[in-house]
């Protein structure tokens, strides 16, 4: 008799928790024991049912899908952790892979994408959407170094795509405007982008802001 694949379905849209069940629930050999609808309630469950796998929506209402992975992985060690996600930008890949996940899928594939996805993470292999790899090799720079911006910077580049003036993201963020000034200036030389309109494209391009 086939072991059936025990899996908790963790994201804050009921929508999107129906549309992945009906995928998943065509395969004779998986189970859907369990739907959460937080972070909180991800791990709270996680530790209640100690499942094979967790499909996990990185973007949570209160605790994170990264940081409920990594609170799961924890108390669950036997439970694989796949990342369910609409950002493609590599470096949510990494922050999920650091986490202790073994998968990451983007939202817009998983009807092609998600079972066999599933059975790769479940048998202890990685598995990446396609569209992941092309932008890994895509944010390399012409030297083969990959641009990376720290979390803050992030948070500035966000803002600044979003329009927000200099004291004002200093307001949101609780650091000085010419904090932010410096966060602009580091932000622009290591990407070379010298404008706002370009920032913003690029901000929404790798997921950071959707404005």
């Amino acid at each position: 008799m086939i072991k059936n694949i025990n899996i908790i379905l963790a994201d804050d849209h009921k929508m999107v928790r129906e549309g992945l069940k009906n995928i998943i629930e065509k395969q004779s050999d998986m189970k859907i024991i369990a739907e959460a609808n937080n972070g909180a309630s991800s791990i709270s469950l996680s530790k209640q049912h100690n499942p094979d796998l967790v499909v996990m929506d990185i973007s949570m209402p209160d605790i994170s899908g990264i940081e409920a992975t990594k609170t799961i992985l924890k108390a669950c060690p036997k439970t694989c952790v796949m990342i369910l996600s609409m950002h493609a930008d590599s470096r949510f890949v990494k922050e999920a892979v650091s986490a202790g996940a073994l998968g990451y899928v983007l939202k817009d594939s998983a009807s092609e994408e998600l079972i066999f996805a599933i059975r790769k993470v479940y048998s202890g292999e990685v598995f990446l959407s396609s569209k992941i790899t092309e932008n890994m090799i895509k944010s390399l720079n012409n030297n083969g170094v990959e641009i990376s911006l720290s979390s803050r910077e992030q948070e500035v580049l966000k803002f600044i795509a979003e329009g927000l003036a200099t004291k004002s993201i200093a307001s949101k963020l609780g650091i000085s405007a010419k904090t932010v000034e410096a966060h602009r200036h580091q932000i622009m030389e290591k990407l070379q982008i010298h404008s706002v309109a370009e920032l913003t494209k690029y901000a929404i391009r790798e997921g950071i802001t959707s404005a």
